[in-house]
């Protein structure tokens, strides 16, 4: 089940995992994805954590020593998170000195409720880079608009980042832009810019998912012709831009200092939709100096697909604009879509964060020594 895979990785695509626990952890299968199935990194997100600490699985002896200690839910919350990402941080050590320190990365994110406060954002960021304290972990900021200057912000104090819930190509350039400022004032500050690294997290099938309902609502045969394509059109388009941005003067002036480039990450490469194949994409957004992180049922769909051979992203930008504007021709708007999706991910992510806080203070109150 491993060639797929192995040629995934040989063509430039690091396959990091889009999902962590503490069971894989202690089971050994984070080590085994590692060592059989190419996975050179895991990306968390609130959604997952919520998922992982509510299964309970490997987490009721701290939080029985979490609750003797009487601390608030939200301390207790990143305790959790932050072992985790540390422990997950230690097992992919190898890769990350091995790579030179590109892969072997774990990412953590930022409390979504901080999406929309810039200086929150940055407190946060700076904290948690403290309690993971691991030279290979990323820390995952929104690309909501007061996203822009909080990644602009850690990315100068030398903290390395992984922006996440990008949905537009314009937002997306903004976002290399805070990265290159970053770097900028990292550069000015005489920081290492060899030892800053940064992924941009580009959502792929969470826009078809949307546009997909809007085309089958439109219901006219052209409409619905255009169904499944919108979101690798939108990531081809993306990686078009990173092309243009990091082979630009500002760039180039930065690389001479020694940075390194911001890799498009593709997120969200689950298919929502099974009436498309399940590898649809990995397959399809294979190109060079890129991240894909999938659940593990993604990549056991790719190895059993067998069909990885060589760049389906360049060369494919004139067709891929075609596609979005023949979408705008039918009625989908695009900045619409991306709006929507954009403030749905916080949202979502929001929510996720909440319900975890709310089973984790269940979990500390049922455990609680008691006053007598």
């Amino acid at each position: 089940m491993t060639d797929a895979l192995k040629r995934l990785s040989d063509e430039g695509v690091a396959i990091w995992l889009d999902d962590l626990s503490r069971k894989r952890i202690t089971s050994g299968n984070l080590a085994e994805l590692i060592d059989q199935q190419h996975v050179v990194g895991v990306t968390t997100n609130p959604s997952i954590f919520q998922k992982a600490i509510s299964g309970g699985d490997g987490y009721s002896v701290q939080l029985e020593d979490l609750a003797a200690r009487k601390l608030t839910v939200e301390e207790a919350l990143r305790m959790i998170t932050t072992a985790d990402v540390r422990d997950a941080a230690d097992i992919l050590r190898p890769v990350y000195d091995a790579s030179e320190h590109r892969d072997g990365r774990v990412s953590i994110e930022v409390d979504p409720r901080l999406a929309h406060n810039t200086k929150a954002t940055i407190a946060e960021a700076k904290q948690l880079a403290w309690l993971v304290d691991r030279p290979n972990t990323l820390i995952k900021i929104p690309a909501t608009k007061a996203g822009l200057p909080a990644i602009a912000d850690v990315t100068g104090r030398g903290i390395s980042v992984n922006v996440t819930l990008i949905f537009s190509l314009e937002r997306y350039r903004e976002v290399m832009d805070a990265y290159l400022t970053g770097l900028e004032k990292a550069k000015s500050s005489g920081l290492d810019l060899s030892e800053i690294h940064s992924v941009a997290s580009f959502f792929v099938s969470r826009v078809d998912t949307e546009i997909d309902k809007r085309l089958e609502k439109i219901g006219t045969d052209e409409a619905k012709a255009l169904k499944g394509k919108a979101a690798v059109a939108n990531a081809r388009l993306a990686y078009q831009a990173y092309e243009e941005v990091f082979s630009s003067d500002r760039w180039l002036e930065l690389e001479k200092a020694g940075a390194n480039k911001q890799r498009p990450l593709w997120a969200s490469t689950g298919v929502k939709d099974p009436a498309y194949p399940a590898d649809l994409y990995v397959y399809e957004l294979v190109a060079p100096n890129t991240v894909n992180t999938m659940p593990e049922a993604t990549m056991e769909a790719v190895a059993q697909a067998d069909r990885i051979g060589g760049d389906q992203v360049r060369g494919t930008y004139e067709q891929a604009r075609a596609e979005l504007d023949a979408l705008e021709a039918v009625g989908v708007s695009y900045d619409d879509v991306v709006k929507v999706l954009e403030d749905e991910g916080v949202e979502k992510f929001e929510a996720a964060w909440n319900e975890l806080l709310d089973s984790t203070k269940a979990e500390l109150e049922r455990l609680a020594p008691s006053e007598a």
